[in-house]
C-alpha cells in the first residue's frame, strides 16, 4: 500500500511549514495581550504585526480587520452585525454557515452554471435601498467563482451592503474584494494552509463603524469581538498567508484539467464545468453511482476526497448546491476533488488510476458485465 494521497483541500488545506513554526513560536508567548506589562506587550505587539500581514493580503486597514474564531463566526458576525433590520438577501448555493445564520433571508437564484443571476438580485433589490447581500466569491462544492465586481454594482446601485465569503478564494488567486465594492469579507485560516479555530471578517472604514457585536467581553478587537485571542493561532494565519506562492494555482490546474478530462472518459460529468472556476477543485458526477459508493471506494484506494462541504460531523447529504443549479439527478452522485498547495507531482496520476477501477467497477455491477472505458458512452460537462 502507498502513502494516502489528500485531495480535499476545500475542507481543510495542509499546514504549511511556516505556519506551523509560527504556532509553536506563539505558543511560547505567556502574556496576554491585553496585559500592560512587557510580556503583554510582547504578545499585543505579535499579534498586531500579523493583522498588518492579513489585512495587507485583503486590501483593507488593519484597524478594519476582526480577528476570530473562523469563517462561520465572521459569517454569522457580518450577517448580525451590519444585517441588523435591513432586509438580507443569500446566494442560493452560499455555505451553510451562511445559510444557519440567515434563517429568513431572501434567495437569489443561480444558473445552470452555478453563477449568481445578476438580473434576479437587480429585481429582488427594486425598491429596497437598504438591504445586506451575501454572496460568496467561489463555491466550496463546485469552484464556481462569482462576479463579485459585477454583484457590488448592482448592490450599489440599490444602496444594498455587500457580504463576500471568500473562504475558497483567499490565497487562490483572489482577493480584492473590498477593492471591488464588498463592505465585508470573511476568510479563514485552515483553508489556506493555516492552522484551524481562525480566521477574520474584513470591512471597509464605513462598515467597521457600524458593526454591532456578537460576543462582548472586555473591549477586545476594538469592542468588536470579546474573548482573549488566540495568539498562536493568529500568528500562523499570518504566516500561512505570508507563505502563499501564487503561482500554485497554475500547477494545481493542470491537474485538475487531466483528472476532469480522464473522469469524463469514464462517463463522469464535471458540475459547472463551462463557467469560471478555482484552479484546484472539481465537482465529478458519476450518473448512478450515489457518492457514499465512490468516496468509500477512493478511500479503500488511499484517496481522500469528500462529497461536498465537510461541516456537519461526517454526515452524508444530497447537494444543495447541485440542486440550486437545477441538476437533482446528479445532487447525489457527485463527489470533489479540491488539490491542496503541497499536492505531489503524481497526484492527478493516482487519482485517475483509483477513479477509473471504482467507476469500471460500478458499471459492471450495474450493467452485471465488463465492459472497457472505451465502449462506454462520454459524459460532457455541465454548463
Amino acid at each position: 500500500m502507498g502513502e494516502t494521497l489528500y485531495l480535499d483541500a476545500n475542507a481543510s488545506e495542509p499546514l504549511r511549514p511556516a505556519a506551523r513554526e509560527a504556532v509553536i513560536a506563539g505558543l511560547d508567548l505567556v502574556g496576554n495581550p491585553a496585559s500592560i506589562h512587557a510580556a503583554g506587550r510582547a504578545a499585543r505587539g505579535r499579534i498586531e504585526a500579523a493583522r498588518a500581514v492579513i489585512a495587507a493580503h485583503c486590501g483593507a486597514r488593519a484597524q478594519d480587520v476582526v480577528l476570530l474564531s473562523g469563517a462561520t463566526e465572521a459569517n454569522a458576525l457580518a450577517l448580525s452585525g451590519l444585517g441588523g433590520a435591513r432586509a438580507v438577501l443569500i446566494g442560493a448555493t452560499e455555505h451553510e454557515a451562511v445559510r444557519a445564520a440567515a434563517p429568513g433571508a431572501g434567495i437569489v437564484p443561480v444558473g445552470r452554471d452555478g453563477v449568481i443571476d445578476l438580473d434576479a438580485l437587480d429585481r429582488l433589490l427594486a425598491g429596497d435601498s437598504d438591504a445586506l447581500v451575501c454572496v460568496m466569491a467561489a463555491n466550496n462544492e463546485t469552484g464556481v467563482i462569482n462576479p463579485v465586481e459585477a454583484v457590488a454594482a448592482v448592490c450599489a446601485r440599490h444602496g444594498a451592503l455587500l457580504h463576500v465569503d471568500a473562504v475558497q478564494a483567499v490565497g487562490r488567486g483572489l482577493a480584492d474584494f473590498l477593492r471591488l465594492g464588498a463592505a465585508s469579507v470573511a476568510i479563514s485560516a485552515h483553508k489556506i494552509g493555516g492552522p484551524k479555530g481562525i480566521g477574520a471578517l474584513v470591512l471597509t472604514p464605513e462598515a467597521a463603524g457600524g458593526l454591532v457585536p456578537m460576543l462582548r467581553g472586555g473591549g477586545q478587537e476594538r469592542g468588536r469581538r470579546g474573548g482573549t485571542p488566540n495568539v498562536p493561532a493568529i500568528l500562523g494565519f499570518a504566516a500561512a498567508i505570508a507563505a502563499i506562492d501564487p503561482g500554485e494555482i497554475g500547477r494545481l490546474a493542470a491537474m485538475r484539467d487531466a483528472i476532469e478530462a480522464a473522469a469524463v472518459a469514464e462517463s463522469a460529468i464535471v458540475v459547472g464545468g463551462g463557467a469560471l472556476r478555482l484552479g484546484n477543485t472539481s465537482c465529478l458526477a458519476l450518473p448512478g453511482v450515489s457518492a457514499e459508493t465512490q468516496l468509500i471506494a477512493l478511500d479503500l484506494d488511499q484517496i481522500c476526497v469528500s462529497a461536498g462541504a465537510a461541516c456537519s460531523s461526517g454526515k452524508m447529504a444530497r447537494s444543495h448546491v447541485i440542486d440550486a443549479m437545477g441538476w437533482p439527478e446528479l445532487a447525489g452522485c457527485a463527489i470533489r476533488v479540491s488539490l491542496p498547495w503541497n499536492a505531489p507531482d503524481d497526484a492527478a496520476e493516482r487519482f485517475i488510476a483509483a477513479y477509473r477501477r471504482m467507476a469500471d467497477r460500478a458499471l459492471r455491477k450495474r450493467q452485471g458485465f465488463s465492459t472497457s472505458p472505451a465502449s462506454r458512452p462520454l459524459g460532457a460537462e455541465l454548463v
